[in-house]
C-alpha cells in the first residue's frame, strides 16, 4: 500500500484540484468582494460551525481515537466540486457555491491543519505524528491542493476544451480513491461502518438542521439557503482521505471520510428532490 498512499493518492487529489481550477475564473475569487455577506456567512458555516458541531458530537460519542480524529479531518475539509453541481440541481445560488469552493480550497491549506491540531488538543490525543508540524502540514497541503487549483485557474482559458474530460477523470479518480480506502480496511469495514456510520449520518443531518435555523435568523434568500445546505453537507472526501493518509500512519483515520463520502449522497439526493418539488 506504500506507493498507493504515498504517491497515487496525493497525485489523484492534485489532479482533482487541478480540474476544479479549470472550471474557475478570477471572477469566482473577486465576486465575493461585491456581495460579501452571503459568502462570509457560508464560510463561517464551513470553517467554524461545522468543526464545532463535529467536535461536540465526537466528544460525546463512544469512538476509538483514530475514528474520532478521522471525523474531525472530514469536518475540516472544504466542500468539493460536487457541491457546485448539486447546488445547481437544487436550484441554489450556483455563483455563491463556486466562490465558496474556490476560496475555501485555497484557505484549507491553513484551516485544515489548524482545525486538526486544535481538535487533537481538545480530544486529548496529543499532537501530530513525530516530524509533523502545522507548518509542514500546510506546506504539503499547499503543494497538493493550492498549487494545482491555481495552475488550473491560470490555464483554464488554454485548456477549456480539456475541462470536461478532466472532470470525468476526476470522478473516476474519486471513485478509485474511495474504493481504495474501503478495500484497505476490507476486513474491518463492517465493524468501522457500525462504529462511525451513524455518527457521520448524525453530523450530516445536524449540520443541515443548524444551517436551516441559522438561515432563518440571517433571513437568507431561498437560493442562498440551498447553496449553504449543499456546501456544508458535501465535503471534499478525497482531500480528507489524503490528509488522513499523509499525516497518520494507520489507514483507520480515513474510514470516516470514506463512509461520509457515501452517506452525503444518500441524504443530499432526497433533499434535492424535496427542494425542487417545493
Amino acid at each position: 500500500m506504500g506507493i498507493v498512499t504515498d504517491v497515487i493518492l496525493p497525485l489523484s487529489l492534485a489532479f482533482i484540484m487541478f480540474s476544479l481550477g479549470l472550471g474557475l475564473s478570477i471572477n469566482d475569487f473577486t465576486r465575493v468582494f461585491f456581495k460579501p455577506r452571503d459568502f462570509l456567512i457560508g464560510l463561517f458555516f464551513q470553517i467554524i460551525v461545522l468543526p464545532i458541531v463535529a467536535i461536540i458530537i465526537v466528544l460525546f460519542w463512544p469512538l476509538t481515537p483514530e475514528l474520532a480524529v478521522g471525523c474531525m479531518i472530514l469536518a475540516a475539509a472544504p466542500g468539493g466540486v460536487t457541491s457546485n453541481v448539486l447546488t445547481s440541481y437544487a436550484k441554489g445560488n450556483i455563483a455563491l457555491s463556486i466562490s465558496l469552493t474556490a476560496i475555501n480550497s485555497i484557505l484549507c491549506v491553513i484551516t485544515v491543519p489548524l482545525i486538526l491540531i486544535i481538535s487533537l488538543s481538545i480530544l486529548g490525543y496529543g499532537s501530530l505524528s513525530e516530524g509533523q508540524s502545522l507548518f509542514s502540514v500546510a506546506i504539503q497541503m499547499f503543494l497538493i491542493v493550492t498549487v494545482p487549483v491555481i495552475l488550473g485557474v491560470l490555464l483554464s482559458s488554454l485548456l477549456s476544451s480539456f475541462e470536461k474530460i478532466a472532470k470525468n477523470i476526476s470522478i473516476i479518480l474519486f471513485v478509485l480513491v474511495l474504493l481504495g480506502a474501503i478495500l484497505s480496511q476490507r476486513e474491518n469495514v463492517i465493524s468501522y461502518f457500525a462504529q462511525a456510520g451513524l455518527v457521520m449520518l448524525v453530523l450530516n443531518i445536524v449540520m443541515m438542521i443548524v444551517v436551516y435555523f441559522l438561515s432563518k435568523y440571517f433571513r437568507a434568500k431561498k437560493e442562498t439557503f440551498r447553496c449553504w445546505l449543499m456546501e456544508v453537507g458535501l465535503q471534499n472526501g478525497t482531500l480528507a482521505i489524503v490528509v488522513a493518509n499523509t499525516f497518520f500512519a494507520s489507514t483507520v483515520y480515513l474510514i470516516p471520510a470514506a463512509i461520509y463520502s457515501l452517506i452525503m449522497y444518500a441524504t443530499a439526493l432526497p433533499l434535492i428532490y424535496f427542494l425542487r418539488r417545493n
